[in-house]
């Protein structure tokens, strides 16, 4: 089994993905600077295992705390410390390149001083922008519309560049669509700073009264319901679809081409109002929304083909949408407040 050095390791895909490492067998060291996850996260993840996780309370930018962090010279890493919101990103695109792409840089520059060559990469399907077709396969065009796609690009290119400089540095990018849900035990999940950015917290946090109402943005596109389609994956899937890759790039002998692009999604779309549909029948009751006018850049439809991860990862996603709901909303009753007390 592997020893896999994690950043972002405490936030939520982070902390479903160590926890599935952990139940795999392998080793963790996790680095985290907690500015929009919590510690208690990887408390309960050490609970629901009865594994030990090493944790670094520390910056990705920071050499210093990377190389503390990478004493031990794990075989691989998995890079999602970053900030993700897309709507903060147009808003303040130097602190999106500062964080996302100068702590990739940092991180590259210390996996090569700690001797460690593999990297999966938590990469975005904002990179494909408006799409041409669908579903979208990895041979789409790149265009992302939002600074925050942008650092991902970039970083897509650093590694590609990294790549080819150094033949032995085996990297997987893997662009997943909106991973949604919590661990079935209802003891981690998505705990958003301030107001959500994303569709599931959201209409949860109406479902457990910290909100009146979600807003749909946008009632007319040309989609069945006038809604947004996304492809929604349950986190849980998407945990396991970096342990898939995990596997595969630490296998001896592996031909995997690197850096590798692949789309970790379910294949359809849910609509908006299909999600609060599932997640009214999860709680229990109606959950109030109220249709308002379309968000500037966003796309009526999005979902993957996720073809490749079947052939090359061995992975494809398990769990549907009211599994999704389920869990999401047995992690938001037990958590009103997230991690908060």
């Amino acid at each position: 089994m592997a020893h896999v050095f994690v950043t972002g390791g405490a936030g939520f895909i982070g902390s479903h993905t160590v926890l599935v490492l952990l139940e795999a067998g392998h080793r963790v060291t996790v680095l985290d600077n907690l500015c929009n996850a919590s510690e208690a996260a990887l408390e309960r993840v050490r609970a629901l295992t009865g594994k030990p996780v090493a944790f670094v309370q520390g910056d990705v930018r920071s050499p210093q705390d990377l190389d503390r962090a990478l004493a031990d010279r794990p075989d691989a890493v998995i890079h999602f410390a970053g900030l993700k919101a897309v709507g903060e990103s147009v808003e303040k695109p130097l602190a999106y390149y500062d964080n996302n792409v100068n702590g990739t840089l940092r991180l590259l520059e210390a996996m090569a001083r700690a001797g460690c060559k593999r990297m999966v990469f938590s990469s975005s399907a904002t990179v494909y922008g408006e799409p041409d077709a669908l579903p979208i396969r990895e041979d789409a065009p790149l265009r992302t519309t939002n600074p925050y796609g942008r650092t991902k690009l970039v970083i897509e290119d650093m590694l590609r560049d990294a790549a080819a400089a150094d033949k032995n540095l085996r990297a997987v990018m893997l662009r997943y669509f909106n991973p949604v849900g919590a661990h079935p035990s209802g003891q981690i999940g998505e705990d958003p700073r301030g107001a959500p950015n994303n569709l599931m917290p959201y209409v949860m946090q109406v479902a457990v009264g910290r909100r009146d109402k979600l807003s749909v943005f946008g009632g007319d596109y040309p989609t069945k319901d006038g809604t947004g389609v996304r492809d929604y994956i349950h986190v849980m899937d998407l945990a396991r679809g970096h342990v898939a890759a995990i596997d595969r790039i630490v296998a001896l002998n592996d031909a995997l081409p690197s850096p590798f692009a692949v789309n970790l999604g379910t294949g359809r779309g849910y609509s908006v109002l299909e999600i609060v549909k599932a997640a009214s029948a999860a709680v229990g009751r109606a959950l109030p929304y109220a249709i308002v006018a379309r968000r500037p850049g966003d796309a009526a439809a999005v979902y993957a083909d996720p073809t490749l991860a079947k052939a090359q990862l061995g992975w494809e996603a398990k769990l549907g949408i009211d599994e999704m709901c389920r869990d999401a909303w047995k992690w938001q009753q037990q958590n009103p407040n997230g991690y908060s007390a």
